[in-house]
C-alpha cells in the first residue's frame, strides 16, 4: 500500500506590488512552497521569495507590460499534496470546466482577504502583502495540506 504525502506548508501571497516586507518573509519562513496570485511588481520579489522555498506564481494585472513577467502564466494548474489547485489573479478570470475537478482556488486583484468553502471547493484569497490600500488589511495566507485536508488560515502583517 502506498504511503500519503507527507503535510506541507505553503506560503501564498497576492499584490505586493513591489514591496516584500519583512513580515511576510518572517510568516514565510518555513514554507516548503510558496504562490504568488499576482501583481508582483518585480522580479526582485520572486528572487526573494525564492531564496526561502520554491515559487509558483502568476502575472497580476499590474505586471502584463513588465518584461521580467512575460514568461509568468495568467492561469497556473497545480498538484499540491494530490490536491487539484487552480491559481488566477483576478476571480472574474476564473474559467473551470464543469467535469474538471479544481480543489482550491487561490486568487488575489481584490487586496480583499477571504477564505470561502463552496462545496467541496475552496476559494482563497490572501489579500494584499503590499502597500496598504484603503482600510483593508495586510495579509497572506498560510495552507496546511495534508492527503487527507486543507487547512488554510489567514495571517495579519501589521497591526
Amino acid at each position: 500500500m502506498p504511503l500519503d504525502p507527507p503535510a506541507m506548508k505553503v506560503g501564498v501571497i497576492s499584490d505586493t506590488h513591489g514591496l516584500l516586507r519583512p513580515e511576510a518573509i518572517a510568516a514565510l519562513l518555513g514554507c516548503d512552497g510558496i504562490i504568488h496570485a499576482g501583481d508582483i511588481g518585480s522580479a526582485h520579489i520572486l528572487d526573494q521569495l525564492a531564496a526561502i522555498a520554491p515559487v509558483h506564481g502568476v502575472r497580476g494585472n499590474n505586471d502584463l507590460d513588465a518584461p521580467w513577467a512575460r514568461e509568468l502564466p495568467d492561469c497556473l494548474r497545480l498538484d499540491l499534496n494530490g490536491w487539484k489547485v487552480l491559481l488566477v489573479h483576478d476571480i472574474a478570470d476564473l474559467a473551470i470546466h464543469p467535469d474538471e475537478r479544481i480543489d482550491l482556488v487561490i486568487t488575489g486583484h481584490s487586496h480583499k482577504p477571504g477564505i470561502e468553502w463552496r462545496g467541496e471547493r475552496l476559494f482563497l484569497n490572501p489579500g494584499s502583502a503590499g502597500r496598504r490600500r484603503f482600510k483593508l488589511p495586510v495579509t497572506l495566507a498560510l495552507l496546511d495540506l495534508s492527503a487527507q485536508s486543507i487547512e488554510p488560515r489567514l495571517v495579519s502583517l501589521l497591526d
